[in-house]
């Protein structure tokens, strides 16, 4: 069903509407069989991904959720049913400041009286591993905000976000190399029998935020676990291999050899690679499991290998 200007629809409430999130959310709820208004709240309403949201039907509101901002976000919230907010660490990589930002929008949302809040939530990894990780801030600063959320008074539902697909593809550092022999090899701190909860944001994440709208399973107070396949990172890459054609191995390398190999600033690479010991110990979602976050999806997700198989590797398996 197209998105719809029934007043007497639900109206939804996107924050960072134009993003892989946000995207997503919109994509999911426009293939229900009910029928949402869609408010779409981004900074720049001209570039080409915004457009097509227009086109399709959403209402486009430019505005910056930044901490001195409440008044604009109450504004944009006003009359919403549903609110649908994530914050993005990686933009500016300042904790305080994504913190600061996550509990201006709750305090926002209850100021006008949300009917749901559905947060875009992570595990607080600093507490999960009592200590033993504290410089994961895009984990950390989440999970701050969540409770932060819990205890708002506000009907709040967590929908996590799983470990991007796109990783091995995109980021350095994690991507496959290429050697001598001709063969590429993945090389990261942790053992090939790492389990991921790995999702193509995309395409899936919204299914699991139409989850919580729909389903009575879920509602204010529950947590969503996102996952398109939970799978190890050793069978991650013998399905990349076998796929593209092309021999690709995994190896094990020491925390400072991954450091220097991202390329990235030592606290940026210190922040990845605790985030990847982290899911070695504990588990990516603290050892929850995501099958029943899973059981009333609306549509089956993208696989690994669905991803994989999806995806131009030339740039990457070149």
């Amino acid at each position: 069903m197209t998105i719809t200007q029934d007043s007497s629809a639900p109206l939804v409430v996107v924050v960072g509407v134009t993003g892989n999130q946000g995207g997503s959310v919109v994509k999911a709820l426009s293939e229900s069989d009910k029928s949402y208004r869609i408010r779409g709240l981004t900074r720049d309403t001209t570039k080409p991904t915004a457009r097509a949201l227009a086109a399709a039907g959403v209402q486009l509101v430019a505005v910056a959720l930044t901490s001195e901002n409440a008044a604009a976000a109450r504004e944009a919230f006003k009359a919403a049913d549903i609110v649908f907010v994530v914050t993005n660490y990686w933009e500016h990589l300042d904790v305080n400041r994504e913190v600061a930002e996550g509990k201006m929008l709750i305090d926002a949302a209850k100021a006008v009286g949300i009917g749901l809040f559905i947060w875009s939530g992570l595990e607080s990894i600093i507490n999960v591993s009592h200590g033993k990780y504290p410089n994961v801030h895009h984990f950390n600063g989440k999970g701050e905000i969540t409770e932060y959320g819990r205890q708002s008074g506000i009907p709040f539902v967590n929908v996590q976000s799983g470990w991007y697909a796109v990783n091995f593809w995109k980021l350095d550092g994690m991507k496959p190399t290429r050697v001598e022999d001709g063969t590429y090899v993945l090389a990261l701190p942790v053992g090939p029998q790492t389990l991921l909860p790995v999702i193509d944001t995309p395409n899936d994440y919204g299914l699991f935020v139409r989850e919580a709208i729909e389903s009575p399973e879920f509602g204010p107070g529950s947590e969503v676990l996102t996952s398109g396949e939970d799978i190890t990172i050793g069978d991650m890459i013998s399905q990349l291999a076998e796929i593209t054609g092309k021999k690709i191995v995994y190896a094990r390398i020491s925390d400072g050899d991954f450091m220097t190999a991202t390329g990235l600033p030592h606290r940026i690479a210190l922040e990845v690679l605790e985030s990847l010991k982290y899911h070695e110990e504990c588990g990516y979602y603290a050892g929850k499991t995501t099958a029943d976050s899973r059981r009333h999806l609306a549509r089956p997700t993208r696989t690994w290998s669905d991803f994989v198989r999806s995806t131009d590797w030339s740039s990457v398996l070149v």
